[in-house]
């Protein structure tokens, strides 16, 4: 049997990605078609983080074999250029196996990254120190110009965090930033399918309401109790997942719970937002409605895998 091309479902936080993806790799086992998922999410990475950041528990995945969740210490910096390596490593262990992967996640960055194929530039936290010290980003913006105009031409001169990480990568490389792979403007015809699972924004503070309060019974806050209490810390990348401030926080005093749960309803939503829209510029997604149920996302979903041809630029050709 001929392996699938690699399937993304994404979508917005509390849309349904994670129940959809674990229902296509049992339909997949029960068609005799093995169905892998790899979790690409930035902060579900990381260990005893599983209850916030909705990542499959135990029983919620069963016989289904998820990779990239709970497998880095949260003291640990974790970038784009370790995940990409270690998701592109369980999908290739996937493959050898005969499994089809189903990438499950909504950081928009990595799914591109793995979607695409972008070679992500390495980091350099010196050259970033010393550009630091400039305060005015035009001047920095100046200089990008001088060394990759391309890279200057297709960023605001205002951008100060686009701006730093280009001049960051030119000079920490000695590669033009805009030679690291197709830019982000581009969506060239990729092996991937992509699905995207679509949320009336109406409906996004409820659902991500409701998620929390089920996370909360699930043992949120004992999660975020035992982080509290380790002797390591967060790393910064780690400290950035939605909740776990708000809810240490509220068990340090400083708020209730129904304030800590407020504000991280609130943040949640915005970022939902964003994704949505980041995922939104990709013509390449087919886009599904998540109130639709996972077992007819699951039927639709099949019909958008199967079909001869993934999308290409400029629309979906399923």
């Amino acid at each position: 049997m001929t392996l699938r091309p690699p399937l993304a479902v994404v979508g917005p936080t509390a849309s349904g990605k994670t129940a959809l993806s674990l229902e296509l790799a049992r339909r997949g086992a029960a068609a005799g078609r093995a169905t892998e998922l790899v979790s690409v999410d930035s902060m579900a990475v990381y260990r005893g983080m599983q209850v916030g950041t909705a990542a499959p528990s135990a029983a919620e995945r069963g016989d289904v074999v998820v990779h990239c969740t709970g497998v880095v210490d949260p003291a640990t910096e974790f970038s784009l250029v370790e995940f990409v390596g270690l998701a592109r490593a369980a999908m290739a262990d996937a493959a050898a196996r005969g499994a089809a992967a189903v990438l499950v996640g909504g950081t928009g960055l990595y799914v591109r990254a793995l979607v695409d194929g972008l070679e992500p530039p390495g980091q350099y936290p010196e050259v970033v120190a010393s550009l630091e010290s400039e305060p005015d980003t035009a001047v920095l913006h100046a200089r990008l110009a001088g060394l990759d105009p391309a890279a200057a031409r297709k960023m605001e001169p205002t951008n100060r965090r686009r701006v730093l990480r280009a001049l960051e990568v030119v000079l920490g490389s000695g590669r033009p930033f805009s030679s690291f792979g197709p830019g982000l403007q581009d969506y060239p015809a990729a092996a991937t399918v992509q699905v995207g699972l679509s949320v009336d924004r109406s409906d996004l503070g409820p659902r991500i309401e409701a998620r929390l309060r089920a996370q909360l019974d699930d043992g949120f806050l004992d999660e975020v109790a035992a982080l509290v209490a380790r002797p390591g810390g967060w790393s910064r990348t780690a400290a950035q997942a939605l909740g776990y401030r708000e809810l240490a926080a509220h068990l340090a005093g400083e708020c209730t719970l129904d304030e800590a749960v407020a504000v991280t309803v609130r943040r949640t939503r915005q970022f939902a937002v964003r994704q949505e829209r980041w995922f939104r510029r990709d013509p390449r997604i087919v886009w599904l409605p998540a109130t639709d149920g996972t077992a007819s996302l699951a039927e639709q979903v099949e019909a958008v895998w199967s079909a001869p041809t993934p999308a290409g630029p400029g629309g979906a050709s399923h």
